[in-house]
């Protein structure tokens, strides 16, 4: 447990920490301490670094106390300033039927970010999942890196 950042010590509701050693007992494989992660379904693999990582997340969808329910979302990192959370951008496009054309448009959503997913960048796209309200407005958990920005650009990524 060296991932103590926070005033308030932190752990894993669900593991117990202060097991008695006695002499029969026997040491894990690994030799390090015990760490509980779940699988949160729906076709997603839980992160290497989730199940060999030492962060404490309680808003982690694979180690903490959310559960994902509802929307799976695709979208496009647009800002990663605030901790552990980024906004991402989902562009979408409106038909106008006085013109018969079709107009652009984006949605700016906050989501959760895992320290699982360290390598995220500007640019990147993600699968999100719905969870309850993590924050005023944070609904939504990272839950998949699908691809890597080749170049930093803001531009319609329909097309």
């Amino acid at each position: 447990m060296s991932e103590q950042t926070e005033k308030a010590f932190q752990k894993q509701p669900a593991v117990f920490l202060n097991k008695k050693k006695h002499a029969g007992a026997k040491v894990s494989k690994t030799g390090k301490d015990v760490r509980w992660t779940k699988n949160v379904g729906l076709g997603i693999k839980t992160p290497r670094e989730a199940i060999e990582g030492t962060y404490i997340d309680k808003k982690c969808p694979f180690t903490g106390d959310v559960a994902i329910r509802g929307r799976l979302l695709r979208g496009t990192v647009n800002n990663m300033k605030m901790k552990r959370t980024l906004t991402i951008r989902r562009d979408y496009l409106h038909y106008i039927k006085k013109y018969n054309r079709f107009e652009k448009r984006h949605k700016n959503i906050s989501a959760h970010v895992s320290p699982a997913f360290l390598d995220l960048n500007k640019g990147d796209t993600v699968l999100v999942g719905q969870c309850r309200p993590l924050s005023k407005t944070v609904r939504f958990n990272v839950l998949k890196v699908i691809a890597t920005a080749a170049a930093d650009k803001k531009k319609f990524s329909k097309f």
